[in-house]
């Protein structure tokens, strides 16, 4: 691994910008690299002429610029290491004085408890105990005095727990921030020596001199005698845990802080993104996708086969004309459904059901996506991109002129991938941007784990207040990081549960449904939104979305909170640990990144009143994208680490779309549906509709679902007598987000059902998801098309 990419992974993300910037010593290198070779292709003469010194002399200018750019970086380091050291040997030092405080008290508690001490003296040492010692207690003589005197320090020990339980944290922190510094000082060291390694090879010589060990390992930091200092300063931690936690078992203590440790970097250093390759890495494990044509889903199998051991041979056909050999390949059941749906494909394009060519060729490649994009025989995005080649290919879309003739393939072309990209993509990268600032710098989880530390010890308002938090996040940084991030975030409350509990199964389900709930908080909340703004005319204003959807999730969200209190009760052997609010402040990088954030969506929901100069919603997603990345806030790796296989499903969708419409296939589609919805009123329309996109949805991704239906649902609108194409098209949009019956049904139920305790066992099963997911998708349901189909209508949909 390169060490940027070390420096990155194992840095302390509040002590970033103290460490050694071994990326901004690479460019310098290589400028000064650069800067020889000119030299040295200009030749002696030309050198001087151009006021430049000869090479020989220019290496130890190149000696001095590096060495400048090198105490900077060791100035900086030093500084913050003896800040830092300071503050946390004051902690100690205050820690040691309010243990001893502790130990004089619980003493002197201890001593003057009568006749119920011994009992109260080991709850002081063993807090699990209480419940057995006071069961124990009424077993074997049923004293009713000690009894008595036992309740009467329970007061007196409920006090003191809690003081022990706070010396504890207190210590296991701390324990922390000095294995952090000790980590800083050397992942330091070894960058000065890497830095000065990368000098050599591309300047072709060492620096004069012997810079780091003399200079850096003289420095403070890296004396012996400090990190002997900071070795024994975590020394004395280890012993003062014992002393409150391991009955003075210093080897005990160690192993005990030792794993917090590993809690807290696993915790605290892994992002939104790292944890969202990981669950689809447990995804992929638990079969929850399919692997493609040429992997077989189970792994084993095709490692073996890799290694020779399960080298099948051919299926052998005899016929008179010979013997046919036929790959294994094509008998697996993902090629038979590939096989199938080729068939289809084929039948539908040569079976004339139309008077013209362009309908027949786009209702086959219509039916023939829909079918990949529902059994996902191949990955989504590889069919969004095989839609334009067949669009394209059989010539299934027309001019939009008055004559509408079938275009050619070069003028397909151009009108097809005009259509793909469109201000809606744009608002997707927007988003983007938007949710990876937020995760990037941390701005999300202060936010979140602020309210959650609020929520107080009641588990019917901790699971209110984390559905509410996963709600929030979802509208800003999308519904598929938002669950990952609470999942984090929860991780304590989950670790301290009984097992026989239900309050971690209410929390994981909560975050799971508030979060499928959260996909219509906003227009860049889920990728059916940007599908279903592309199919709204006029597009409606982030203002108008916001005053329809945010009381729709406020309702739904509560009436599944009740169902899962009345269904689950979480109270019940719940054990509340409140979540630690996090102590940093907001720094002036978050700030800015909030201010931008805030302004964009301040534009986003005036959009309208600002068209005369911005144009589009699409134009005001630039100004993040500009910001964020022009000030060096996100680099390149994140912009490379953006959904891009979301970008190309959206387009392959918009694709379809505007062939489908161009085609004349949707007035045909519609024409039907008006014939068997004749009658019906918007609001008949909307239940029938709504109740089968549910359906649908619930079976195959919220994604997919939209892309096949609101092109559908729009022309429906569009066509009948009272029409309301857009509140149609909404409508279908919130429903989509809210079918959530199945663990597969969108990725924050998968997020859900893939988690596992410390024992790598799951907290959910499949029918229990089914049994609340299924009554919470028609609670929402019931909630869009009333107050959801009241609130349209106000706004003019």
């Amino acid at each position: 691994m390169k060490f940027s990419r070390t420096v990155q992974f194992n840095a302390v993300p509040e002590w970033s910008s103290f460490y050694i910037a071994y990326s901004n010593l690479k460019k310098l290198i290589h400028s000064l690299e650069a800067d020889a070779a000119t030299r040295l292709a200009l030749g002696h003469h030309e050198a001087e002429r151009m006021s430049l010194i000869p090479h020989e002399e220019s290496t130890t200018e190149y000696d001095a610029i590096f060495r400048r750019a090198l105490d900077e970086e060791l100035d900086k380091i030093c500084s913050f290491y003896a800040e830092k050291e300071r503050d946390l040997l004051a902690e100690l030092e205050r820690l040691k004085k309010d243990i001893q405080d502790f130990h004089v008290r619980a003493n002197v508690e201890q001593t003057s408890t009568s006749s119920g001490s011994s009992y109260t003296a080991r709850r002081h040492s063993d807090v699990e105990s209480m419940a057995a010692e006071r069961q124990e207690m009424l077993d074997k003589n049923g004293d009713v005095m000690s009894m008595e005197s036992y309740n009467d320090g329970d007061e007196q020990f409920s006090e003191i727990s809690d003081i022990k339980i706070m010396l504890k944290k207190r210590a296991i922190a701390l324990y922390v921030s000095l294995s952090e510094l000790r980590s800083y000082v050397q992942l330091n060291r070894t960058g000065f020596g890497k830095a000065l390694k990368k000098y050599a090879k591309c300047i072709g010589r060492e620096m004069s001199g012997n810079y780091v060990p003399d200079i850096v390992e003289q420095s403070y930091p890296f004396l012996h005698s400090t990190r002997e200092e900071l070795e024994d300063k975590i020394a004395e931690v280890n012993v003062l845990y014992a002393s409150i936690s391991t009955h003075g078992d210093v080897s005990q203590a160690k192993l005990d802080l030792r794993a917090h440790l590993r809690e807290y970097v696993v915790w605290e250093r892994s992002t939104v993104w790292r944890e969202m390759m990981g669950i689809e890495k447990n995804i992929q494990g638990v079969g929850l996708t399919n692997q493609g044509l040429l992997v077989s889903s189970n792994p084993i199998a095709d490692a073996l086969e890799h290694k020779g051991v399960l080298n099948l041979p051919p299926i052998e056909i005899h016929t008179r004309l010979g013997t046919i050999r036929l790959p294994r390949l094509i008998f697996n059941s993902t090629f038979a459904i590939l096989a199938i749906i080729v068939a289809v494909f084929v039948i539908l394009l040569s079976v004339p059901m139309f008077d013209r060519p362009e309908p027949q060729a786009c209702l086959a490649i219509l039916i023939a996506a829909s079918l990949l994009w529902a059994t996902e025989v191949i990955p989504l995005f590889v069919t969004s991109m095989l839609v334009p080649l067949l669009i394209i290919v059989f010539r299934a879309v027309r001019s939009d002129d008055m004559y509408h003739e079938r275009l050619n393939a070069p003028d397909a072309t151009k009108y097809i991938f005009a259509a793909m990209w469109t201000p809606v993509i744009m608002l997707l990268l927007g988003g983007f941007s938007i949710a990876a600032a937020l995760s990037k710098y941390n701005i999300a989880k202060v936010i979140a784990t602020w309210v959650l530390s609020n929520a107080g010890t009641q588990p019917r308002n901790v699971l209110l207040t984390t559905m509410f938090v996963a709600l929030f996040l979802s509208m800003w940084i999308s519904n598929v990081a938002a669950p990952v991030l609470c999942l984090s975030i929860i991780q304590p409350l989950l670790r301290t549960q009984d097992t026989s509990s239900n309050f971690p199964k209410a929390l994981i389900l909560g975050i799971a449904f508030a979060s499928n709930i959260g996909g219509m908080a906003s227009p860049i909340a889920s990728p059916q939104n940007v599908i279903a703004l592309q199919n709204m005319y006029p597009t409606p204003s982030w203002l108008a979305w916001f005053f329809i959807v945010i009381p729709v999730c406020i309702f739904s969200i509560i009436l599944i909170w009740l169902m899962m209190l009345m269904t689950l009760n979480p109270a019940k052997g719940a054990i509340i640990t409140k979540i630690q609010r996090s102590t940093e402040k907001f720094n002036r990088t978050q700030i800015f990144i909030s201010a931008v954030t805030l302004i964009t969506i301040a534009l986003w929901c005036v959009s309208h009143q600002v068209e005369s100069v911005f144009g589009d919603m699409g134009v005001l997603a630039i100004i993040p994208l500009v910001v964020f990345f022009g000030t060096g806030l996100l680099t390149k790796e994140d912009f490379n680490n953006f959904m891009w296989t979301i970008i190309i499903l959206a387009m392959g969708g918009i694709a379809l779309g505007k062939a489908v419409s161009s085609s004349g296939l949707l007035d045909t589609i519609a024409i039907g549906i008006r014939a068997v919805v004749s009658g019906m009123g918007i609001y008949g329309v909307m239940v029938v509709f709504g109740s089968l996109i549910l359906v649908i949805a619930t079976f195959i991704s919220h994604t997919v679902a939209a892309l096949i239906l609101l092109p559908i649902v729009a022309q429906v609108g569009q066509a009948m007598d009272d029409p309301h194409p857009n509140l149609l098209v909404m409508g279908a949009a919130l429903l989509c987000s809210c079918a959530m019956g199945l663990p597969t049904s969108g990725f924050p139920n998968v997020t859900a059902i893939c988690t596992t305790d410390d024992q790598g066992r799951p907290y959910l099963s499949v029918a229990l998801f089914i049994t609340r997911g299924v009554p919470a998708s028609v609670l929402a349901y019931i909630v869009i098309i009333t107050l959801g189909f009241g609130l349209m209508r106000v706004v003019g949909l």
